[in-house]
Order: structure tokens, then sequence, then C-alpha cells
């Protein structure tokens, strides 16, 4: 077998391998060998057909084995002997596959780059810190209260905060459209649920009233057939219902299994810290990120900056409205906009490389334990359902390894932050929110 290095550049190396004929055909006549016990042929007995008619019938599919095989040791001893780490999955061209001949094919293959990770004690982060207070424990309970209200029938007018039982029939240009139709629709007035305009125009009907309500729909409704379109609703009113009072006391805090009002606020506040500071830690790991980013500068392999960007391109241009208005809001061309995303993709490699080379000298693993907590945190999102999940995990190795990108990610980011120069700063929640949403 011969391996000979034909071209070198960037992180890119070709390589031509010649597997003499020879070399083949006695790897073939071995597996002959093997299958000749095992052969039945007619006319002969059980294992005692020559080898040549052997040959003939099984010849072709043998060779194919043979070379299949060659290629993987000379594509290993090429990994091996050059000291190379795959970036990805190489791609064996074959030049020459003949009986009787030498067997020719190239190697490509895009490697990882050298990364000397910089000096993470230089780092400087910031981390915002926020303390729930009592008037967000109360605002949070105003919002629960909401959510626990009961109606009761009303003969009355409805007005806001009433929850109207509505039949509805929708159009646009006196054509019915998907989803626009509903019977005995339970709509709390106020609510905002509906189309802006929408509510406002039941308010002041009685049971058995009916109004034809009309709207127009937002520019960015998500229904791009329907956006920026008037409609008109045909409403009947089939009763009006009366919100009644919620009282926040220990039963009220039993509806959730808790014994006490004051257990009940104890446990929101803990949530609400839980919260800010995973938000804190969303904005934490966004500057850690960009001084990553910024503090190094390597080559990355081109076909994974590829499948990068096409999965975000793919994204980005399945929904066209979307794709059209990130156009005019930047005033940009789409070739302008793809070479930008194409930027982004380049970070992300390089950024996720970065992490991996500082994973891997520092021995940063991922129990299997953690992937099973992942996976438990992942079944808890869909109740009544969580067996399924796990199930699913269980029967897909794939997806559940899928679990292990973030976590890993994480154990890094925690690894330099732990190294890096971290400043507490004291803000209201107000600002936390506008500080996440500005790196959103």
């Amino acid at each position: 077998m011969q391996i000979t290095e034909i071209s070198a550049s960037g992180l890119k190396r070709e390589y031509k391998v010649v597997i003499n004929a020879s070399a083949l055909e006695s790897t073939v006549n071995q597996k002959l060998e093997t299958i000749r016990g095992q052969v039945n042929m007619p006319g002969f007995r059980p294992g005692k057909a020559p080898a040549a008619l052997i040959k003939k019938q099984y010849g072709r599919a043998l060779l194919g084995e043979a070379m299949e095989e060659s290629v993987n040791t000379a594509l290993q001893k090429t990994l091996e002997d050059n000291n190379l780490r795959p970036a990805m999955q190489p791609k064996v061209d074959i030049q020459t596959f003949e009986e009787g001949k030498d067997f020719e094919c190239t190697i490509a293959v895009e490697v990882l780059p050298e990364i000397v990770p910089g000096d993470f004690k230089a780092i400087k982060l910031e981390r915002l810190v926020v303390e729930p207070g009592d008037s967000e424990v109360e605002e949070f309970l105003t919002r629960l209260s909401e959510q626990q209200k009961t109606y009761e029938k009303a003969e009355r007018a409805a007005a806001n905060g009433d929850q109207v039982v509505i039949d509805f029939s929708g159009s646009v240009n006196g054509v019915k459209f998907d989803g626009g139709t509903a019977s005995d629709y339970p709509l709390v007035l106020g609510s905002n649920t509906f189309i802006p305009g929408f509510e406002e125009q039941l308010v002041g009907l009685k049971a058995g009233d009916e109004k034809t309500v009309t709207v127009t729909f937002p520019e960015n409704y998500g229904n791009a057939d329907l956006a920026g379109k008037p409609a008109e609703f045909a409403c009947t009113v089939k009763e009006v219902r009366g919100a009644g009072a919620v009282v926040m006391d220990d039963e009220f805090a039993k509806r959730f299994g808790l014994a006490s009002l004051q257990e009940l606020k104890d446990n929101i506040k803990r949530d609400l810290g839980q919260e800010y500071k995973s938000l804190s830690r969303m904005k934490l790991k966004r500057g850690l990120l960009d001084q990553l980013a910024d503090q190094h500068s390597f080559d990355v392999p081109p076909g994974m900056v590829e499948l990068e960007f096409d999965q975000i391109w793919k994204e980005i241009s399945a929904d066209k409205a979307r794709l059209e208005a990130e156009m005019a809001e930047e005033k940009k061309s789409e070739d302008e906009l793809q070479a930008e995303y194409r930027k982004i993709a380049e970070r992300r490699i390089r950024l996720g490389l970065l992490l991996s080379e500082v994973g891997r000298v520092n021995n940063i693993e991922v129990k299997p334990d953690e992937i099973t907590r992942a996976m438990v945190e992942q079944a808890r999102r869909f109740p009544g359902q969580e067996r399924q999940v796990m199930e699913y995990f269980q029967k897909n190795p794939e997806a559940a390894q899928s679990l292990r990108a973030p976590i890993f990610e994480d154990k890094v980011v925690d690894f330099i932050v732990e190294m890096a120069s971290v400043t507490d700063k004291p803000v209201t929640k107000e600002e936390l929110q506008k500080e996440v949403e500005a790196v959103a």
C-alpha cells in the first residue's frame, strides 16, 4: 500500500492511495477460503465446490469487501502516520477499481486547527445580580390569581374583565379562511388574546346579541396570507359570565399543593430568584463568548462552516416573509445577508472548537448521570408523556447524545468563568431584562 500526500492547503489535506492488485487478490482468496465451506452449489457436495466456480460467482462482491477494508485501513493509517485529527468524515474518491489492476483512490480530509487558548485569568466579566422583592412576589401572585379566576353566568351586558361565550365565523373579502370559525369559545374581554380591536367591539353586548366585528390583521401576523388584510367576524354572544373574587389566603395556596400562603410566597420568591440567575448567566455567558471570539483567531474547517451556514440559512429562508422583512430592515441584498450569516456560522464554529479544545485538554467530561438528568428534564416538558419521551431517548442513542453538547458547553464555560475576574453588579429586574434583550 502506497500513501502519498498530493496537496496541503490550510486545513485541507489530500492523499493518493495505491493498493497493489496482488495484495487485493490475496485478500479476496483468503475470503474465498473462509466462505468455501459454507457455500452450496448445484452438483457439488456442501463445501466441495471448486474455488474457481465460487470465485466466479462471489468474486466481485468479495473484491468490493476487500477494497472497502483496504480503504478503511489506508484511511486509519493516513490519519495516524500524519498525526491528523479530522474535523469531518474524510471523503474517498475512487480513481481505479478493476479486477486485476491496482486499486487507486484519493482521500480528502479537513483537519482540526491547532488551538492555543488564551489567558482566561485576564478576562473581566460582570455578573448582574437581582434580588426579588416583596412587590415582585405580590405582582406574581396577582397574575396567578387572574389565572385562577372562576366565572359565573351574569344576566347583563358584557364589560371588560368578563368572559363571553361566543360563536364566530371570520372571512376576508367574503371568503372564509381556515381557523377563523369556532363555537362556544370562551373569551375574556380585555385579555388581548384576539386580534387588536376585536374584544373591544363585544363590550356592551348581552346574551343573544349578534354583531359583525371588523378588524385588520397585523402586518406581522403569523399567517402571511392574512397579514395586513381587513376581515369581518360574524359573532353571536351565547353567554356573559362575570369573574368571581379570588381571596389570597391559605386555601388559595392549597390549590397548588402547599400548606399556607406564606409557603406559596416563599416558593415564588425562590423561583423568581432562579429565573433571574438564569437570565444573568445568559448575559454573563454572552459576554464571555464575545471576549473569547475577540481574543482567538485561527482558521476553521471550511466544510464545518458551510454545514453550519446551510443550517442557519435553511431556517431563515424557510420563512419567506421573515427573510424579506430582514432584508428590508437591514437594507441588504440576499447575497449580502448570506455573507453576514456565513460570518456568524464561522464565529460559532470557531467558538465551538475553542470550547471543545479547552474541555479536551482539561479532561472535562459529561457523566452518564448528567445525561440521564437532562433526559428527565426533557420528559417533564411533556406532562403525561414522560414515559414515551424516556423510551424515545433509550431507543435512540443519538438523540440522547444530542443532550451532551449543551451540558459540555456549560461545564467548559463554568471552568473558564472560575478563572476569570467576575464582578457582581446589583441591578433591577427591568435593567436585567433590558440587558438580556440587547444580546438576544
